[in-house]
């Protein structure tokens, strides 16, 4: 008996302790992000962190072993396509909105997602406090001005498109194992990538940005998304949104750390 709930113990805290370290990994990777703005813009930080990123992933997961069931096809679609979606749209909401906020405007997606699938009474305290932490960190009530409406439509919209990728990376995860990032992440590519070279153009090539932008790319995509893969066939979506509630914060506090901010 005691070997059991020691095993069942063990596969639940497993994933629990992924998503946190992707968590850790992607806001870092945001702060990094941030600083290549004045040179490449949100389309260009996009189309690096989405290019090497995919890169990354291929080597990894060689996903052109997989085999692709008919009914795990749109799944996977729909997967990559919000992958790239919530990818651009903060991007572009980080030129008018500070990290904290924005993250905290995007959070609103997982944070539906966790409010819809609770059932326990235990899930909607862990909700309520989530959204109190959403509290302290918008400026609900007072200065409202100072948040630019372009930049907020952004990070809303990015957290929908977040909450797409939860319910369709379960689906696409579960039918095709982790390989499935490395495809999600070339459906989000082949789609934003090209936007990215049109509106930068040879700025792209400009190789000072290189480490950073592998940076970007390692700690933003290949790292984070490989371990939520993993880890989210293997808790529930309200789990995962509830989880998410990290987010804002470690947003704000890597903020401070790499951009002084």
């Amino acid at each position: 008996m005691s070997l059991s709930v020691t095993g069942k113990t063990a596969s639940t805290l497993l994933p629990i302790c992924l998503l946190i370290v992707a968590t850790v990994s992607i806001q870092s990777g945001a702060s990094l992000a941030k600083s290549l703005f004045p040179l490449v813009g949100a389309e260009g930080i996009t189309t690096l962190r989405l290019g090497f990123g995919t890169l990354i992933l291929f080597i990894i997961f060689r996903p052109w072993r997989m085999r692709f069931a008919a009914g795990s096809r749109l799944p996977l679609l729909i997967y990559g396509l919000a992958l790239g979606s919530m990818n651009y749209l903060f991007y572009l909401s980080l030129r008018t909105l500070p990290l904290g906020i924005a993250v905290a405007l995007e959070f609103t997606g997982p944070l539906v997602v966790a409010m819809f699938s609770s059932r326990r009474p235990i899930d909607f305290l862990w909700v309520v406090l989530a959204i109190t932490g959403l509290w302290f960190l918008l400026p609900l009530g007072h200065n409202m001005g100072h948040i630019a409406p372009f930049g907020a439509t952004c990070a809303l919209g990015a957290g929908a498109f977040w909450a797409v990728y939860i319910i369709f990376g379960q689906k696409a995860g579960g039918d095709l194992g982790p390989g499935s990032v490395a495809v999600g992440s070339l459906i989000a590519a082949v789609i934003f990538c090209p936007i990215g070279v049109w509106q930068t153009g040879s700025a792209l090539l400009n190789l000072d940005i290189l480490p950073t932008a592998l940076a970007v790319a390692l700690l933003s995509t290949a790292l984070p998304y490989s371990l939520e893969i993993i880890a989210l066939p293997k808790i529930p979506a309200r789990t995962f949104g509830t989880l998410m509630s990290l987010e804002p914060a470690m947003a704000a506090f890597s903020g401070m750390l790499f951009l002084k901010v």
